[in-house]
């Protein structure tokens, strides 16, 4: 088996049972859809391991030192750009704004174009599924989410997508605005200076 496959099984491995929290599909179709959309964008095999790996550090009780010694330095330090540090000593409603501001600030500061990849490929594939929910919901989806301010998740996904321009050139990076603004227009942006 190829490295991807050995991934790709880890990851089915890694989330099962789990169901998507907007939706309530299978968790392993996120992964699988963002593997597919970093495809789009590179072969490279590290990149499209973390892709499909990027969720399980922050979601489950794997560990960096796991994927280290499982798909090597390069897809660990890939997933540890992704993830998140959770704060669980605090509600996930109380840290969300801290962890999206370290979140950007970390992706501000990167120069790694697979980073960004695998960025792009996540937060693609979560505005295909917001935009799903948004046509049969509207705004009433975001009571599903640990932040329920649609303003603030307006800010967020349209700082990535301003942050993620140097990927402008890709049909991914073009979904991703066009995506955007149909999920949040009418929704001025939040200020994060305030």
């Amino acid at each position: 088996m190829s490295k991807f496959d050995d991934a790709l099984h880890f990851a089915i491995a890694a989330h099962a049972g789990m169901v998507r929290k907007g939706d309530g599909t299978p968790y392993i179709l996120h992964p699988l859809e963002v593997a597919s959309i970093a495809s789009s964008l590179t072969s490279n095999e590290d990149v499209l391991c973390a892709a499909v790996l990027h969720d399980v550090v922050e979601d489950t009780p794997c560990t960096l030192e796991q994927l280290h010694e499982a798909f090597g330095g390069r897809v660990a330090e890939l997933v540890a750009a992704e993830s998140e540090s959770k704060r669980e000593e605090h509600s996930p409603s109380d840290t969300w704004m801290v962890r999206k501001l370290e979140s950007l600030e970390d992706l501000r500061n990167t120069r790694d174009r697979d980073v960004l990849i695998i960025w792009l490929s996540d937060k693609l594939s979560n505005m295909r599924s917001f935009a799903r929910m948004h046509a049969r919901e509207g705004d009433a989806m975001w009571e599903r989410f640990n932040q329920h301010d649609p303003a603030l998740h307006a800010w967020l996904y349209r700082e990535i997508g301003r942050v993620l321009s140097s990927l402008s050139e890709s049909s991914a990076w073009q979904e991703y605005v066009r995506l955007t603004e149909e999920v949040f227009e009418g929704i001025e942006t939040y200020d994060a200076a305030q």
